[in-house]
């Protein structure tokens, strides 16, 4: 996923009527949304094949049946909204996610995969994400799930257990503002852990024997790795890279971008 790459951003069809959803214009609207799904999850072909496998398999007999069945009549339409419900599928909407802001029920999420050496990472934090937690997170609207997608090296690696340490005692969000509140130059040591033990004592974190602890255990290098891998599994080799809903959001983007995304999911979701 290039960070470079621009977002898709379609809109969804009008459903305020049943004559206008019926009507031959709608059609086209529908045909253009789904072709544009399409074209969105071709960018993420790796997840197609990884998460339908995993999501839409049925592993009983009778399912097994049935899918095939299911599978001769499927069409290019279908084949696209099964994409799209895979790509939906990655959000978590754990409400105990500790990693994550916003209603577990939200009609959006978005999840980021970022990296805390991240330049553009830093930028989406300090410049773009607060105008989102203000006017869709606190509405109710927007749910923002956070998945630990180090590329940078061992600081990174690093700064990653950290920061799942961090939330381990619901600081995550602080520890976050933190790590992101400076540029550093990567693999200089910022992200040390006598470093990454300060931000955590700036973020309030309590109990910092508990944070090292948690920070060097299985469980912390067991949570980023299956960020990592999920993140690698939708072809993510660059950061930041978001999904809204089920449409791929490549780099930090304007805010502009991702007001149209979000609100563009939203009204497909209802």
């Amino acid at each position: 996923m290039p960070s470079s790459a621009s977002p898709a951003s379609p809109a969804s069809p009008s459903s305020s009527s049943s004559s206008s959803s019926s009507s031959p214009s709608a059609a086209r609207v529908r045909r253009r949304r789904r072709r544009t799904v399409a074209a969105a999850v071709a960018a993420l072909t790796a997840v197609v094949a990884t998460v339908l496998a995993f999501t839409l398999d049925d592993t009983s007999s009778g399912g097994s049946s049935r899918d095939a069945a299911a599978t001769e009549t499927t069409g290019p339409d279908a084949q696209a909204d099964a994409q799209a419900d895979a790509l939906r599928a990655l959000a978590r909407r754990d409400a105990d996610d500790p990693l994550a802001v916003g209603r577990a029920d939200a009609p959006v999420v978005m999840i980021e995969y970022s990296d805390f050496q991240c330049p553009y990472c830093g930028k989406f934090a300090r410049d773009t994400e607060p105008e989102l937690i203000r006017s869709y997170v606190d509405k109710g609207l927007l749910r923002i799930e956070w998945r630990n997608f180090p590329i940078f090296g061992e600081e990174s690696e690093q700064a990653a257990r950290a920061a799942w340490a961090a939330g381990q005692q619901d600081r995550f969000r602080e520890f976050h503002d933190q790590a992101y509140g400076t540029t550093h130059k990567r693999n200089s040591g910022a992200f040390a852990a006598d470093k990454v033990t300060g931000m955590a004592r700036a973020a309030g974190v309590k109990d910092l024997d508990r944070f090292r602890k948690d920070m060097a255990s299985d469980e912390a290098a067991e949570a980023v790795r299956r960020d990592q891998e999920e993140g690698y599994s939708l072809g993510v080799s660059s950061t930041p890279a978001f999904l809204v809903n089920d449409v791929p959001v490549l780099g930090a983007q304007p805010v502009d971008t991702f007001r149209q995304a979000i609100e563009a999911a939203a009204k497909d979701a209802r």
